[in-house]
C-alpha cells in the first residue's frame, strides 16, 4: 500500500494541477466569439514562456519519461537514441514550425491538413494527412495511461484493482472537463506545473542516486556487470539502426498533430524560434531519466516481467522518502495529462476541420465546430481509457510503433511542401500509399519491431525511414510522369514559391513583442 506522506504529496501535486486547470480561462481571455481557433489554439496568443512550457510538455510525455529509462534498464545503450533524436528536433523545429506558422496564420489554417489542402488544392491528399494524424495519435494517447499505470503500480495503487482503475478514471475525468471547457488553455497552464515539478523532482532523485550509488562511472560499471560488457556501448552493427532511428523519429515528431497544435498556438514565428533554441533543456531532462534507468539496473531494482517502464518509479520508491517520492509520482502523472489533453484537442480539431466540415457539414458555424470538437475530444479520451482497459499493454505499444512509421509518411506533403510545390498531389498520394504499405509490412513482419534488416545483409535501419525513402522516390518519379503527360494539379492558395527557395516576410510589431 502507498505510504501516507507519499500519498499526501502525490494528491497535492494532482490537486494543484486541477486548480490550475480551473484558472485556465484567465490565460489571456478572449473577447471574440467562440471559434475553433480560440478553443484549439488559444487564439494563437501564447508568448515565449508559455509556448516553451506547452511545447516541451507536449513533446516530452510521461510515457517517454518511463519508457526511455525502461529501455535503458533492459537494453542499455540503444535507449539513448532519444537524446540525439530530441536534439535533432530543435533545428528542424526552428525552420519548419516558424515557417508553417506564418502560412497558417496568413490563411487561417489550424491543422497540417488545412495547409496541404491549400498548397496542393487536393481534398483527397488533405484527407489522408488528417486521418493519418488521427490514426497515429490515438495509440499515443493511450500510452499516456500506461505511464500513469506504471506510476500507480510503483506507488502502491494496484492498476489492476478497482482502486487503481478509479484513480485513472478520475484523473482523466478531471482532464476531460478542463479541456472541454477551456480547450488548449487548460493543458497550457498545467504544463507550467509539469515543468516545475519534473525539473525539481528529477534533480532531487538524481542527487540522491549519486549519493547512494556513487559517481556516474560506478553506476554505469554496476549496470554493465548485469547487462554484459558491451551492452552500454553501441556495437558497429547497432550504429546504423541507432542513427536512422534518431533521424526518423525526429522527422516524425514534428508531423504529429499535437506538436503542430502546440506550435500553432504561439503568437508569432519569432516566439517559435526562441522556443526551439530553448527546447534542449527538456532534452537534458530526458537524458537524466535515461541515466536513472541505468541506475535502477545497477541498484538491482526488480522490474516486473515485461514491465521495464516501472523501473524508475520502483527506484524512486526504494531510495526516496515518502514526500519526495510522492512529488516524483505526481510530476510524472501531470506529465501524462498535458500531452494527453493536447493530443485529444489535436485529433478533434483535425476531424472537425478536415472531415466534418469538408465532407459532412460545409456550412457549420464556428460555434457548431467548437461544439463538435469538444465532443470528439471527450470521445477520444474515453476511447483511450477503454482501449487500455480492454486490450493488453503490448497492443498499445505495438500500435504506437506503427503510428511513428505512419506519421512519417505525411512528411513529403507537409514539410517538403513548405519549400516546394513541384510535387504533384496525385504522386504524393501514391507515395503515401507505398510508404504506409511498406512501413506496415516491415514492422509487422519483424514482430512489431521498428528496426528491420536492410536486404539480406546484417545492416539494420529504422523501418519508418526506409518507408519514407520509398515514399519520396514514388512521389518524385510520379510527378515526372504526370507532368510529362500534362495531368493538371489543383490551385495553390498559399502564396509560397513553387521551387525550393526560402522567402521571409518583414518582421512585424507582433513578432517583436
Amino acid at each position: 500500500m502507498a505510504d501516507g506522506a507519499m500519498t499526501a504529496t502525490f494528491l497535492a501535486v494532482i490537486g494543484g494541477a486541477s486548480l490550475l486547470a480551473v484558472t485556465a480561462r484567465r490565460l489571456r481571455p478572449s473577447d471574440r466569439l467562440p471559434s475553433l481557433e480560440g478553443w484549439a489554439l488559444a487564439d494563437r496568443s501564447l508568448g515565449p514562456v508559455w509556448t516553451w512550457f506547452l511545447l516541451g510538455g507536449t513533446i516530452f510525455t510521461a510515457y517517454t519519461f518511463t519508457a526511455v529509462p525502461g529501455l535503458a534498464y533492459g537494453n542499455g545503450a540503444p535507449a539513448f537514441f532519444a537524446v540525439p533524436y530530441t536534439v535533432i528536433v530543435c533545428p528542424i523545429a526552428f525552420v519548419l514550425l516558424s515557417r508553417l506558422w506564418e502560412v497558417a496564420r496568413q490563411h487561417g489554417y489550424i491543422t497540417a491538413a488545412d495547409f496541404v489542402r491549400g498548397r496542393y488544392g487536393s481534398s483527397a491528399l488533405a484527407l489522408v494527412v488528417a486521418l493519418t494524424g488521427i490514426l497515429a495519435t490515438m495509440p499515443y494517447l493511450a500510452l499516456q495511461l500506461l505511464g500513469i499505470r506504471a506510476v500507480l503500480a510503483a506507488g502502491g495503487f494496484s492498476p489492476r484493482s478497482v482502486t487503481g482503475d478509479l484513480v485513472m478514471v478520475a484523473l482523466f475525468a478531471g482532464l476531460a472537463v478542463a479541456t472541454y471547457r477551456h480547450g488548449l488553455r487548460a493543458p497550457t497552464v498545467i504544463s507550467a506545473l509539469k515543468a516545475v515539478a519534473v525539473f525539481v523532482s528529477l534533480t532531487a532523485v538524481t542527487w540522491l542516486v549519486l549519493e547512494r550509488l556513487g559517481p556516474p562511472g560506478r553506476v554505469f560499471d554496476g549496470a554493465a556487470e548485469k547487462l554484459g560488457d558491451q551492452a552500454l556501448l553501441l556495437s558497429p552493427a547497432q550504429q546504423p539502426a541507432y542513427a536512422t532511428l534518431a533521424l526518423g523519429s525526429a522527422l516524425a515528431l514534428l508531423m504529429y498533430p499535437h506538436v503542430l497544435t502546440a506550435g500553432f498556438a504561439a503568437d508569432g514565428p519569432r516566439t517559435l524560434r526562441k522556443v526551439s533554441v530553448a527546447l534542449p533543456a527538456w532534452t537534458a531532462l530526458l537524458a537524466l531519466f535515461g541515466f536513472l534507468g541505468v541506475a535502477a539496473l545497477a541498484a538491482g531494482v526488480p522490474a516486473p516481467e515485461g514491465g521495464a517502464e516501472a523501473a524508475v518509479p520502483l527506484l524512486v520508491d526504494r531510495l526516496m522518502p515518502g514526500p519526495l517520492a510522492g512529488l516524483v509520482f505526481g510530476a510524472i502523472i501531470v506529465g501524462a495529462l498535458v500531452p494527453a489533453a493536447v493530443m485529444s484537442i489535436a485529433a478533434a480539431t483535425s476531424f472537425v476541420r478536415n472531415v466534418y466540415v469538408e465532407y459532412m457539414h460545409p456550412t457549420a458555424t464556428p460555434k457548431r465546430q467548437v461544439r463538435i470538437a469538444k465532443a470528439v475530444s471527450l470521445t477520444a479520451k474515453v476511447g483511450a481509457v477503454a482501449f487500455v482497459f480492454g486490450l493488453r499493454d503490448q497492443d498499445a505499444i505495438n500500435l504506437q510503433l506503427l503510428g511513428g512509421v505512419w506519421i512519417l509518411q505525411i512528411f513529403p506533403a507537409v514539410a517538403v511542401g513548405l519549400f516546394t510545390g513541384r510535387l504533384h498531389p496525385r504522386a504524393l498520394l501514391a507515395g503515401w500509399v507505398v510508404g504506409m504499405s511498406a512501413g506496415t509490412y516491415l514492422v509487422v513482419r519483424e514482430g512489431f519491431a521498428s528496426i528491420v534488416p536492410l536486404g539480406s545483409g546484417p545492416l539494420e535501419i529504422y523501418a519508418g525511414l526506409a518507408a519514407l525513402l520509398l515514399n519520396l522516390i514514388v512521389a518524385v518519379a510520379g510527378t515526372a510522369v504526370l507532368e510529362h503527360r500534362g495531368v493538371p494539379r489543383g490551385a495553390d492558395l498559399t502564396d509560397l514559391p513553387s521551387r525550393l527557395t526560402v522567402r521571409r516576410r518583414p518582421e512585424t510589431r507582433a513578432d517583436r513583442s
